[in-house]
């Protein structure tokens, strides 16, 4: 157990390990709309500026005048159906 109190000298070693930074993620090609995997008979619905619950009727039944049942199925966060904010995340009842 000779020399235990003798460290090992360091002082000359250098960092520098290189490496190529990580390339950053490409999300180019993503497209909003959905917030989550949806249930059977059930879509989701990100509202953008401009929309009303008629144009996302049209849009999506084909028939402004559905607009009813997007408005019931968002009871919850909707007390007026003309009242729909960019952002919010509305439920698209697919089923008849």
């Amino acid at each position: 157990m000779g020399n235990e109190t003798e460290k090992p000298d360091f002082s000359n070693v250098q960092g520098g390990a290189e490496s190529a930074p990580a390339a950053a993620p490409d999300f180019s090609n993503v497209q909003g709309g959905s917030a989550s995997a949806p249930a059977a008979g059930v879509q989701t619905y990100t509202v953008v500026p401009g929309d009303s619950l008629s144009k996302i009727a049209k849009q999506v039944y084909g028939n402004a005048n559905d607009w009813k049942r997007i408005f019931e199925a968002n009871r919850d966060q909707l007390s007026d159906p003309d009242r729909i904010k960019p952002g919010q995340i509305l439920t698209i009842p697919t089923d008849q």
